[in-house]
Protein backbone atom coordinates (compact mmCIF):
# COMPACT_ATOMS: atom_id res chain seq x y z
CA UNK A 1 0.00 0.00 0.00
CA UNK A 2 2.81 2.38 1.13
CA UNK A 3 4.45 1.30 -1.91
CA UNK A 4 1.77 2.08 -4.19
CA UNK A 5 1.41 5.19 -2.63
CA UNK A 6 4.68 6.34 -3.28
CA UNK A 7 4.92 5.27 -6.64
CA UNK A 8 2.06 7.12 -7.76
CA UNK A 9 2.17 10.52 -5.42
CA UNK A 10 6.65 10.52 -5.11
CA UNK A 11 6.87 13.11 -8.00
CA UNK A 12 4.23 15.47 -6.10
CA UNK A 13 5.79 14.52 -3.03
CA UNK A 14 9.40 15.61 -4.02
CA UNK A 15 8.01 18.66 -5.56
CA UNK A 16 6.56 19.28 -1.86
CA UNK A 17 9.54 18.40 0.19
CA UNK A 18 11.24 21.14 -2.57
CA UNK A 19 9.12 23.86 -1.72
CA UNK A 20 9.61 22.90 2.01
CA UNK A 21 12.94 23.16 1.53
CA UNK A 22 13.11 26.29 -0.24
CA UNK A 23 10.90 27.89 2.30
CA UNK A 24 12.57 26.61 5.51
CA UNK A 25 16.08 27.97 4.16
CA UNK A 26 15.02 31.15 3.09
CA UNK A 27 12.73 31.96 6.30
CA UNK A 28 15.90 30.48 8.34
CA UNK A 29 18.88 32.50 6.27
CA UNK A 30 16.72 35.74 6.53
CA UNK A 31 15.05 35.25 9.84
CA UNK A 32 18.91 35.22 11.25
CA UNK A 33 19.76 37.80 9.04
CA UNK A 34 17.32 40.23 10.34
CA UNK A 35 17.60 38.86 13.84
CA UNK A 36 21.20 39.97 13.78
CA UNK A 37 20.34 43.29 12.31
CA UNK A 38 18.08 44.14 15.27
CA UNK A 39 20.36 43.20 17.40
CA UNK A 40 23.05 45.19 16.27
CA UNK A 41 20.98 47.73 16.25
CA UNK A 42 19.65 47.52 19.83
CA UNK A 43 22.71 46.96 21.36
CA UNK A 44 25.22 49.94 19.16
CA UNK A 45 21.78 52.04 17.85
CA UNK A 46 20.33 54.66 19.69
CA UNK A 47 18.44 53.78 23.08
CA UNK A 48 15.28 55.08 22.09
CA UNK A 49 15.00 52.37 19.50
CA UNK A 50 15.20 49.47 22.31
CA UNK A 51 11.67 50.22 23.23
CA UNK A 52 10.02 49.19 19.84
CA UNK A 53 12.12 47.08 19.08
CA UNK A 54 11.53 45.18 22.18
CA UNK A 55 7.85 45.51 21.44
CA UNK A 56 8.21 43.91 18.27
CA UNK A 57 10.19 41.23 19.36
CA UNK A 58 7.35 40.47 22.29
CA UNK A 59 4.66 40.77 19.82
CA UNK A 60 5.92 37.95 17.22
CA UNK A 61 6.61 35.87 20.15
CA UNK A 62 3.59 36.51 21.75
CA UNK A 63 1.32 35.42 18.87
CA UNK A 64 0.92 32.12 17.42
CA UNK A 65 2.57 31.88 13.58
CA UNK A 66 -0.51 30.36 12.42
CA UNK A 67 -2.27 33.83 13.41
CA UNK A 68 0.51 35.61 11.91
CA UNK A 69 0.25 34.53 8.64
CA UNK A 70 -3.09 34.43 8.11
CA UNK A 71 -2.80 38.60 8.94
CA UNK A 72 0.11 38.87 6.42
CA UNK A 73 -2.03 37.01 3.68
CA UNK A 74 -5.31 37.87 3.97
CA UNK A 75 -4.71 40.87 5.57
CA UNK A 76 -1.81 42.27 3.68
CA UNK A 77 -3.83 43.98 0.95
CA UNK A 78 -6.01 45.90 3.54
CA UNK A 79 -2.24 47.78 3.64
CA UNK A 80 -1.11 47.81 0.12
CA UNK A 81 0.38 44.87 0.60
CA UNK A 82 -0.33 41.78 -1.79
CA UNK A 83 1.54 38.68 -1.93
CA UNK A 84 1.28 34.82 -3.49
CA UNK A 85 1.44 32.41 -1.20
CA UNK A 86 5.03 31.50 -1.21
CA UNK A 87 6.74 35.17 -0.77
CA UNK A 88 4.22 35.28 1.64
CA UNK A 89 4.80 31.78 3.73
CA UNK A 90 8.68 33.03 2.90
CA UNK A 91 8.07 36.47 4.78
CA UNK A 92 6.16 35.20 7.01
CA UNK A 93 8.75 32.82 8.52
CA UNK A 94 11.68 35.73 7.95
CA UNK A 95 9.36 37.91 10.34
CA UNK A 96 8.56 35.09 12.62
CA UNK A 97 12.41 33.60 13.37
CA UNK A 98 14.02 37.17 13.59
CA UNK A 99 12.10 37.91 17.16
CA UNK A 100 13.67 34.67 17.99
CA UNK A 101 17.01 34.73 16.59
CA UNK A 102 16.95 38.19 18.48
CA UNK A 103 16.75 37.02 21.81
CA UNK A 104 19.02 34.37 20.65
CA UNK A 105 21.75 36.75 19.52
CA UNK A 106 21.33 39.11 22.90
CA UNK A 107 21.96 36.21 25.02
CA UNK A 108 24.78 34.78 22.41
CA UNK A 109 26.49 38.70 22.79
CA UNK A 110 26.02 39.13 26.74
CA UNK A 111 27.92 36.20 27.20
CA UNK A 112 30.97 37.36 25.61
CA UNK A 113 33.69 38.25 28.01
CA UNK A 114 33.54 42.60 28.96
CA UNK A 115 36.89 42.49 29.54
CA UNK A 116 37.91 41.75 25.93
CA UNK A 117 35.37 44.00 24.53
CA UNK A 118 37.07 46.92 27.07
CA UNK A 119 40.32 46.19 25.88
CA UNK A 120 39.41 45.80 22.04
CA UNK A 121 37.94 49.37 22.68
CA UNK A 122 41.66 50.76 24.37
CA UNK A 123 43.56 50.34 21.75
CA UNK A 124 41.09 51.64 19.25
CA UNK A 125 38.32 49.37 17.60
CA UNK A 126 35.50 50.33 16.20
CA UNK A 127 32.08 49.08 17.16
CA UNK A 128 31.70 46.76 13.58
CA UNK A 129 35.41 45.37 13.86
CA UNK A 130 34.41 44.37 17.56
CA UNK A 131 31.52 42.82 16.33
CA UNK A 132 33.31 40.99 13.48
CA UNK A 133 36.59 40.15 15.06
CA UNK A 134 35.68 39.39 18.85
CA UNK A 135 32.04 39.21 19.93
CA UNK A 136 30.58 37.29 16.69
CA UNK A 137 33.26 34.57 16.96
CA UNK A 138 32.46 34.10 20.40
CA UNK A 139 28.98 34.43 20.63
CA UNK A 140 28.20 31.82 18.30
CA UNK A 141 29.80 29.06 20.75
CA UNK A 142 27.41 29.51 22.74
CA UNK A 143 24.45 31.09 20.89
CA UNK A 144 24.87 28.39 18.21
CA UNK A 145 22.99 25.42 19.90
CA UNK A 146 19.78 27.06 20.48
CA UNK A 147 20.13 28.54 16.92
CA UNK A 148 20.30 24.84 15.74
CA UNK A 149 17.20 24.26 17.93
CA UNK A 150 15.32 26.56 16.73
CA UNK A 151 15.82 26.26 13.02
CA UNK A 152 14.72 22.79 13.73
CA UNK A 153 11.22 24.45 14.74
CA UNK A 154 11.10 26.09 11.94
CA UNK A 155 11.14 23.20 10.03
CA UNK A 156 7.76 21.91 11.45
CA UNK A 157 6.25 25.41 11.37
CA UNK A 158 6.60 24.87 7.62
CA UNK A 159 3.70 22.76 7.53
CA UNK A 160 1.33 25.82 8.43
CA UNK A 161 2.33 27.26 4.98
CA UNK A 162 -0.24 24.60 3.80
CA UNK A 163 -3.02 26.54 5.58
CA UNK A 164 -2.28 29.57 2.46
CA UNK A 165 -1.84 26.77 0.07
CA UNK A 166 1.87 26.88 -0.34
CA UNK A 167 1.82 23.47 -1.96
CA UNK A 168 4.60 22.09 0.42
CA UNK A 169 5.12 18.46 1.98
CA UNK A 170 2.16 18.79 4.35
CA UNK A 171 -0.19 20.14 1.44
CA UNK A 172 0.71 16.92 -0.82
CA UNK A 173 0.08 15.24 2.37
CA UNK A 174 -3.66 16.40 2.28
CA UNK A 175 -4.07 15.77 -1.47
CA UNK A 176 -3.00 12.55 -0.97
CA UNK A 177 -5.49 11.63 2.01
CA UNK A 178 -8.37 13.46 0.26
CA UNK A 179 -8.28 11.56 -2.55
CA UNK A 180 -7.23 7.83 -1.74
CA UNK A 181 -9.47 8.33 1.41
CA UNK A 182 -6.35 6.78 3.42
CA UNK A 183 -4.43 8.47 6.53
CA UNK A 184 -2.20 6.54 8.29
CA UNK A 185 0.21 5.93 5.62
CA UNK A 186 0.78 9.57 4.19
CA UNK A 187 0.99 10.65 8.16
CA UNK A 188 3.04 8.14 8.45
CA UNK A 189 5.46 9.20 4.94
CA UNK A 190 5.19 12.87 6.41
CA UNK A 191 6.30 11.70 9.90
CA UNK A 192 9.25 9.52 8.42
CA UNK A 193 10.15 12.85 6.32
CA UNK A 194 10.24 15.13 9.17
CA UNK A 195 12.51 12.55 11.43
CA UNK A 196 14.84 12.76 8.50
CA UNK A 197 14.93 16.06 7.86
CA UNK A 198 15.79 17.17 11.49
CA UNK A 199 18.32 14.48 11.76
CA UNK A 200 20.15 15.71 9.08
CA UNK A 201 20.19 19.78 10.51
CA UNK A 202 20.99 18.33 14.12
CA UNK A 203 23.99 16.79 12.62
CA UNK A 204 24.63 19.91 10.38
CA UNK A 205 24.54 21.65 13.32
CA UNK A 206 26.90 19.90 15.55
CA UNK A 207 29.37 19.95 12.48
CA UNK A 208 29.45 23.84 12.91
CA UNK A 209 29.66 23.67 16.81
CA UNK A 210 32.63 21.64 16.83
CA UNK A 211 34.35 23.82 13.66
CA UNK A 212 33.60 27.16 15.64
CA UNK A 213 34.87 25.75 18.84
CA UNK A 214 38.44 24.70 17.02
CA UNK A 215 38.74 27.92 14.76
CA UNK A 216 38.51 30.08 18.39
CA UNK A 217 41.29 27.44 20.19
CA UNK A 218 43.19 28.00 16.93
CA UNK A 219 42.94 31.37 17.61
CA UNK A 220 43.99 31.33 21.25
Amino acid sequence: MMFEMLQHYGPDLLTGFGITLLSWTLGTVFGLALGFVIEIVRRFGPSLLGYPIRAYVEFIRGTPFLVQIFVLYYGGPLLGLRLDAMPAGILGLTIYGSAYFTEILRAGFDAVPKGQIEAARAIGFANMTIVRRIMVPIMMVSALPPMVNFAIILTKETVILSMITVPEIMFQTQTMMSETFAFFTPILILALFFWGFVELISRLGRRLERRFTYYLLDRS
